[in-house]
């Protein structure tokens, strides 16, 4: 289980991107990878986003920021 990747997303549906970005960003895993790439994703960095993709050793995700974001709690122990 990642708990702090749970709370990188619960402080982003808050609406805290920063206190998100920090938290992805220190987590060296695949998972905080794939939190580093939705998180650029979402502010539109595209080329800052496809970097983080292939460091999580995945596509871009194809459905949209709430199913990634979804996609994201179930891959890190929270659930839908």
């Amino acid at each position: 289980m990642h708990e702090r990747l749970q709370a990188a997303l619960d402080a982003l549906a808050q609406g805290d991107w920063q206190g998100a970005h920090d938290i992805a960003q220190d987590d060296p895993s695949p998972e905080g990878a794939w939190m580093h790439a939705h998180l650029h994703r979402l502010e539109g960095d595209e080329g800052n986003a496809a970097y983080w993709y292939r460091r999580a050793g995945r596509d871009p995700f194809p459905g949209t920021p709430e199913e990634e974001a979804a996609a994201l709690r179930e891959a890190t122990g929270g659930g839908i």
